[in-house]
């Protein structure tokens, strides 16, 4: 078992259509771990854009995971679109800033982290939802 001061902080960036349920937001996680090879218990937070602080699938999804789930601005998302994978025209007329995923999952991983940061699972589109994770580098 590793040490948690050496365990690498993972976070996980979500980005959704409103009303987007959590079972979707679930099951898109799921996906991405398994497909990773990355365990559930390895994710630190969950992190999205202040537009969805109030949305009821992320808002669960956090609760049912027993995670904390923080929220950035736009303004300081959008530092982060030289990081991104892709760079949605859409997402920016949308929220601001050109990828709420991986941006909020950067964001995120480089507070905790206080660290070098770098996507490790970079955007995945499922439904009606977006996800991105995000660890030291």
């Amino acid at each position: 078992m590793t040490d948690a001061s050496t365990a690498p902080t993972l976070v996980v960036g979500l980005g959704c259509q409103r009303g987007c349920p959590a079972s979707t937001l679930r099951a898109l996680l799921d996906q991405a771990l398994q497909a990773h090879q990355i365990g559930l218990h390895e994710i630190k937070a969950l992190a999205s854009i202040d537009l969805k602080r109030d949305e009821p699938g992320l808002i669960e999804l956090a609760e049912q995971l027993a995670l904390p789930l923080m929220f950035f601005s736009s303004e300081q998302l959008a530092g982060y679109h030289t990081s991104l994978s892709h760079r949605s025209d859409i997402a920016f007329e949308r929220t601001g800033c050109y990828g709420v995923a991986e941006s909020a999952a950067l964001a995120l991983a480089e507070q905790l982290a206080q660290a070098p940061v770098k996507l490790l699972i970079c955007r995945q589109k499922y439904a009606q939802a977006t996800l991105a994770l995000a660890g030291a580098a």
